[in-house]
């Protein structure tokens, strides 16, 4: 069974320490994955690639190829790992600026696993302050634990600490993304979906409702603007 996540990584520098906490992140999860009977395809986006496509987009409302491929992924991703450097106290602009533009729905019930980046540890409320309540509203299953690293945490005395943290988060992800226990239904019952078509079967019913319930012209709007 395969499961594609999408890691996204809103460093600036390059190395990033951004990146670099999503990269471990991502090939934690993959590992663990492995270990449940599921083979983890990741999919890396750095924003600082699109960065002036999200600029557009924002004042525009048109995502050029590059962003619209980046969508577009998402939008096909089974989960997502988000990390983000921290910016006065909070995600840093182009993090958000990225979520502002993408659609809402794409998010609706999809696994997030979030982590962030920054200069002192007396930064790290920053995921449940800042990251945690934006992808509550987006609707996104977000995983109990979020990963924080500052530089002390890539030193060699933090380093231990750091891998814990990661496998905990990577473990919580692993366990919502592995396939269920094979058992025999019973005669007549069908098998509950998995949560990858939980997800987006969910979107796709709210917008055939969204799209049958409404008034011509709104739904005439609606189709256009697609």
């Amino acid at each position: 069974m395969q499961r594609t996540i999408v890691v996204v990584s809103a460093g600036l520098g390059v190395p990033s320490s951004t990146r670099m906490l999503a990269d471990q992140m991502a090939a934690a999860v993959q590992a663990q994955l492995g270990e449940m009977g599921a083979e983890a395809v990741l999919d890396v986006v750095d924003l600082r690639d699109v960065a002036g496509d999200i600029a557009n987009n924002m004042v525009t409302g048109y995502a050029g190829p590059a962003l619209a491929d980046v969508i577009d992924r998402v939008s096909r991703a089974d989960a997502m790992i988000a990390v983000t450097p921290t910016f006065s106290a909070s995600y840093s602009g182009l993090f958000k600026s990225f979520f502002d533009v993408l659609d809402p729905k794409f998010l609706d019930g999809m696994p997030v696993l979030f982590g962030a980046t920054g200069g002192s540890s007396r930064h790290s409320l920053v995921l449940d302050t800042a990251i945690r309540p934006l992808f509550s509203y987006l609707r996104a299953r977000t995983m109990p634990t979020a990963v924080y690293a500052s530089p002390e945490d890539w030193g060699r005395s933090g380093t231990d600490a750091l891998d814990r943290r990661i496998a905990q988060a990577a473990g919580e992800l692993a366990a919502v993304l592995a396939p269920s226990p094979s058992t025999t239904p019973a005669p007549g019952d069908t098998a509950a979906p998995s949560f990858a078509q939980d997800h987006k079967a969910k979107r796709h019913e709210r917008v055939r409702s969204d799209m049958t319930s409404l008034p011509f012209e709104q739904l005439l709007a609606q189709t256009q603007a697609r």
